[in-house]
């Protein structure tokens, strides 16, 4: 007796999720070595201790409780649970832009690699009040604020989104039909 039923196409219960691993894994990966990093530092050196590596470079351990540039670092603690929730909102917007644009690979690298210096700072923030900083940069007599893996990451995130924005912003639009 034939079939009168159409075969049922062999796909996975939820098409796109595997397309989403290697974007999570690369978050995942970017915040544990941020972990790894800044637990190295908390058990190498103490609050304060500097340890020139080069001429320009030292290893420092400090704690921020503020933003970039230790911005509003001297209020009262209200900063530590603003920028724990502004950062989960920012994820979870880059998260959802990541599942967008999944079959790309510029701005997904770009989304995840600020999500994943992101999980790293929060997971500071959570656990030690403020974000750890460990690496300086100095050159005669300018000094560049203290920073570490995970804001490494978010910066060369936010600049291959910029250029991921600026390339597509740029591609010929397809003619419409007259």
């Amino acid at each position: 007796m034939p079939d009168i039923l159409p075969a049922m196409p062999k796909t996975s219960p939820r098409p796109g999720l595997a397309a989403m691993l290697p974007w999570v894994a690369l978050a995942a990966a970017v915040a544990v070595l941020d972990q790894f990093s800044k637990q190295w530092v908390l058990g190498s050196l103490h609050h304060g201790q500097i340890v020139p590596v080069t001429g320009f470079f030292d290893l420092v351990l400090v704690f921020n409780p503020g933003a970039a540039f230790s911005f509003l670092a001297d209020h009262g603690g209200w900063q530590r649970w603003f920028f724990t929730g502004l950062a989960t909102v920012i994820c979870g917007w880059l998260l959802a832009e990541t599942w967008r644009h999944r079959h790309e690979r510029l701005l997904p690298t770009a989304f995840t690699m600020i999500i994943g210096g992101a999980v790293g700072n929060v997971y500071d923030r959570l656990v030690h009040g403020a974000v750890v900083d460990f690496l300086h940069f100095h050159y005669a007599g300018y000094s560049w604020p203290a920073f570490n893996l995970a804001d490494s990451a978010i910066t060369v995130g936010v600049v291959l989104m910029l250029w991921g924005q600026y390339r597509h912003g740029r591609q010929p639009t397809p003619e419409k039909p007259s």
